[in-house]
């Protein structure tokens, strides 16, 4: 700084002492001006006649670039080009004097500058002015123009996220100065986007100014400030490509698993690893989110996803239960023969082989055994005669027999058939189910991006 200095009092002292002879006509006469100027001139005072007057600097903002919108630290990075104009009381002069020259550049560091600051500043440097010239009109009307890249707090709300919209205010006002010695005013009703370049990430909905005037707990005069809020739209293609989609796919082919053949062995692996996916992509969002107390839209979209994949792995356990029941179990209740064998089986359209759809076989209970006819005792005793009637009721007794422990064979087969039966059941009607609830919850995600 100190530097610098050096090389602007050195720059004046040469061009005070260059002789006129050296200039055009027209650089004579900026030379005159400049040091009838600038003789007796100061820069450290406010430039009004009366100190009671109160100095007006109108202040335009363009926005350049978004150059980085740090979600995790709340802070946004701008380039902008501010413009401030004023009227200094003590750098005005006839043009007709000076040949009609009515405008003449100098530098910013030799006049008056108001000392207009970003309140909401999000860096530890030391607030600086760019060392460009300033326009200086003859009705004493100073025009700085500085372009500036600013770090300022940003409040990011994710509840919407990647479809939300984020409000980031940027406020300038005077720091030493109150409203009586010094009143700030935008020109115009926004900032200007006329050379904004574009971010991959964010669409500009505007940038709309706003003049208030604050009363702080430090002084007791009222302190103006302009406020620029920008308007921001996340562009979500990128994030619907690459953790939405996925998502959504994944959480489509969970309840596959209820239309895998019990027998396979993989009705439970497949829901264990559709739930190991998603929590992968969980991680992979939760590294790029800001802690915040609300939760983004699709992390509840995951959390539910991930909630509807543990069920269907649970009740997936469950129906294969139902299926392996041996030829030991209990048979089929009355209720659950009539309502799920019966009705809900018809609905799904569930049949055995070689059954038509549409039409379930009939409820039947489970036959009993059954003891022969006459009573299965022993034979009256042993007879002696070869063709004696006693030895065709032994025959009949022993055929007896053997067609009870069929039709008992026959009835454990027929109650396992009727719980693998109830097994498929339950899982063509949790497949609907499951499907429906990944399909709406999908749809009702997806749309927000339209």
């Amino acid at each position: 700084m100190g530097l610098r200095s050096h090389h602007l009092s050195l720059g004046l002292l040469l061009l005070f002492l260059l002789p006129a002879e050296c200039l055009g006509a027209e650089g004579r006469l900026a030379l005159k001006l400049f040091r009838d100027l600038f003789a007796n001139y100061t820069s450290a005072l406010r430039p009004v006649a009366d100190t009671d007057q109160t100095l007006n600097v109108t202040l335009e903002v363009t926005l350049s670039q978004i150059i980085d919108m740090d979600e995790r630290n709340q802070v946004l990075t701008l380039y902008l080009w501010i413009r401030q104009e004023w009227t200094d009381a003590y750098l005005q002069w006839d043009p007709n004097a000076y040949g009609g020259l009515d405008a003449i550049r100098i530098p910013s560091s030799l006049v008056w500058r108001p000392d207009i600051v970003l309140y909401n500043k999000a860096d530890a440097q030391r607030p600086g002015s760019a060392s460009t010239n300033v326009v200086l009109r003859h009705d004493g009307t100073v025009r700085w123009d500085a372009p500036a890249i600013t770090r300022s707090s940003c409040p990011v709300d994710v509840a919407a996220f990647p479809f939300d919209a984020q409000r980031c205010g940027l406020t300038f006002g005077s720091w030493t100065h109150g409203g009586h010695q010094l009143d700030v005013r935008p020109r115009g009703a926004a900032a200007s986007l006329a050379d904004f370049v574009e971010n991959v990430e964010w669409r500009v909905l505007g940038m709309p100014a706003q003049r208030r005037v604050l009363t702080y707990g430090c002084c007791s005069e009222p302190y103006p400030d302009v406020t620029f809020t920008l308007l921001l739209h996340r562009r979500a293609a990128a994030y619907v490509c690459n953790l939405l989609l996925p998502c959504v796919l994944i959480s489509l082919l969970a309840p596959l698993a209820f239309h895998l053949p019990a027998d396979s062995g993989e009705k439970v692996s497949l829901g264990v690893t559709v739930l190991l996916a998603l929590t992968v992509f969980q991680l992979l969002l939760a590294e790029s989110m800001p802690p915040a107390e609300s939760v983004p839209l699709i992390g509840k979209y995951y959390m539910a996803t991930m909630t509807m994949v543990t069920f269907s792995t649970a009740l997936t356990i469950l129906i294969m239960n139902l299926h392996y029941c041996g030829p030991s179990a209990r048979p089929v209740p009355a209720w659950a023969r009539a309502l799920l064998l019966g009705h809900l089986a018809q609905s799904l359209c569930v049949q055995e082989r070689g059954e038509p759809c549409g039409q379930s076989r009939s409820p039947e209970l489970s036959p009993s055994p059954q003891s022969p006819e006459g009573g299965a005792g022993p034979p009256a005793g042993p007879c002696h005669e070869p063709r004696c009637l006693c030895h065709q009721e032994a025959l009949l007794h022993h055929v007896a027999t053997i067609a009870n422990t069929f039709r008992s064979h026959r009835a454990a087969q027929r109650c396992h058939e009727d719980w693998k039966r109830l097994a498929r059941v339950m899982d063509r009607f949790f497949l609907g189910i499951f499907f429906s609830m990944a399909l709406v919850m999908s749809l009702l995600v997806l749309v927000q991006a339209l």
